[in-house]
């Protein structure tokens, strides 16, 4: 293994001589066999979650020099109320009773003003996945998510179904050479994008931390339900782009703030839990209040994840266009893992969380992806009270992923992808369509919710590998 060198330390958080020294000699010492980037990857765990390391013999001397004084901050314990908040489900049929079971229990809190569920809602940590919640001058963390700002972003194209037949090859390599898929790892070629010069980056130590991270990332994609495609767009009558009603080729892509993102998640999600104490079922509920230093750190950091994820599909795009020699005349996109000030419908002021959740006020266009093998939807919002202004995020899961990769094989896939016409690179078996709800019932069970504009099919996907 190479040295390390101070300047590399610096960058992944180790600021001072004693923490450089400490982390020079651990790794010589225990970790000799790593390899440089297993080194670094180690150490850059250490300052991001030092309590983790701490009761360990050989991580704990540098992990107290990373404990800061959130144990110090007083903590307050809260009593769920006897009775939770109004919610609203749509598409209850279809939707597993635990998770309205968590809706239920979140709506308890007693910063809980109102909640909804979507059609594609599925149980999962703190909020369900589907699950929006408007709170009284607070934020949750884990109503957020982990993958902060995680969106939808939509390019529809110059060019029709004759230019994806002629220059599918183009497409596939364009592809290959101008993703990254996976939790590590970014593209090949330096990215550059404005985002990466925001002030707010100097407004936290975290933040400071992660700087490096994100220009690693830039322009990169995660693993799971992730993906970039490209397919044919169609575009109806009276649409709000004022587009000519017609077929379109069309590029879509699914991914949120990697790595900052989850790091901010779980810095704040921690000192939530320690100084918000909830019973224990309710306890990665933890609420930030929106007036502690805390808070406020948690909001900001949180706006610049959306704001760099939003980078990473405009990399994304821009990238295959120009490879490719293509323009696009109209992009749409949304986040659905996010939180906003916003006002409800009897004049209270709220935190609105949509974990896995499109916005979808009076005119606001978002997209609902169904699976790799069926349409995406893009669509506009008619402003219902009742959902909190939000439609579904997606086909929404019908089964957990280890069920989807027990219940088909490979070669099921590869028929069921023919069918449909959709060339697949990378993938796995947990993101097979069977995984997902029918997005056509999902759609149906939200009319109140939004107008369709379009419909989008795809036809060459690439997601992260098995």
């Amino acid at each position: 293994m190479g040295n390390l060198k101070t300047k590399e330390l610096t960058q992944i958080g180790y600021t001072d001589n004693k923490q450089r020294s400490l982390a020079v000699n651990m790794i010589a010492k225990h970790f000799k066999h790593y390899s440089k980037a297993e080194a670094i990857n180690l150490l850059t765990s250490i300052p991001l979650q030092p309590d983790s390391f701490l009761n360990n013999e050989i991580t704990g001397k540098i992990a107290e020099t990373f404990i800061s004084n959130i144990h110090e901050a007083i903590s307050t314990s809260y009593e769920l109320k006897d009775q939770h908040a109004p919610l609203n489900i749509f598409g209850e049929a279809d939707i597993e009773p635990s998770a309205i079971k968590q809706m239920e229990l979140a709506l308890k809190l007693p910063i809980s003003l109102q909640g909804a569920l979507m059609p594609d809602a599925h149980s999962g940590y703190g909020l369900p996945i589907g699950g929006v919640l408007a709170a009284k001058n607070a934020v949750i963390p884990y109503g957020v998510g982990m993958d902060i700002g995680c969106r939808m972003a939509l390019s529809i194209i110059d060019a029709d179904e004759r230019f994806l037949n002629r220059y599918a090859h183009q497409i596939k390599q364009a592809i290959n050479d101008h993703t990254h898929f996976g939790i590590d790892g970014g593209l090949t070629t330096s990215q550059d994008h404005e985002v990466l010069d925001s002030p707010q980056f100097h407004q936290t130590p975290l933040l400071k931390k992660l700087h490096g991270k994100a220009v690693k990332q830039l322009g990169s994609s995660g693993s799971g339900n992730h993906f970039v495609e490209f397919g044919l767009m169609e575009i109806y009558e009276c649409n709000a782009l004022g587009l000519p009603p017609k077929q379109y080729l069309a590029l879509l892509s699914h991914s949120g703030s990697r790595g900052l993102g989850a790091n901010i998640a779980r810095h704040y999600t921690q000192i939530a839990m320690e100084t918000c104490k909830l019973p224990r079922e309710a306890q990665p509920l933890a609420w930030l209040d929106l007036d502690t230093e805390a808070g406020q750190e948690y909001w900001l950091s949180m706006n610049l994840a959306g704001d760099y994820a939003k980078a990473c599909h405009d990399r994304i795009h821009a990238n295959l266009l120009k490879a490719l020699g293509l323009k696009a005349l109209a992009k749409v996109e949304n986040h659905h893992n996010f939180a906003w000030k916003d006002i409800l419908a009897n004049g209270t002021e709220a935190i609105i969380h949509r974990k896995g959740a499109t916005p979808a006020h009076v005119g606001e266009l978002g997209i609902i992806p169904g699976s790799m093998a069926t349409p995406a939807y893009l669509v506009m919002g008619k402003g219902n009270d009742s959902a909190l202004y939000s439609a579904s995020h997606g086909a929404g899961r019908a089964m957990s992923r280890k069920e989807a990769r027990e219940s088909t094989t490979g070669s099921a896939v590869k028929k069921m992808l023919a069918d449909a016409g959709v060339t697949l690179i990378g993938g796995s078996l947990e993101e097979n369509p069977l995984a997902y709800k029918n997005i056509e019932t999902v759609i149906a069970a939200q009319q109140q919710l939004i107008e369709v504009q379009g419909k989008f099919y795809p036809r060459i996907v690439r997601m992260d590998k098995e």
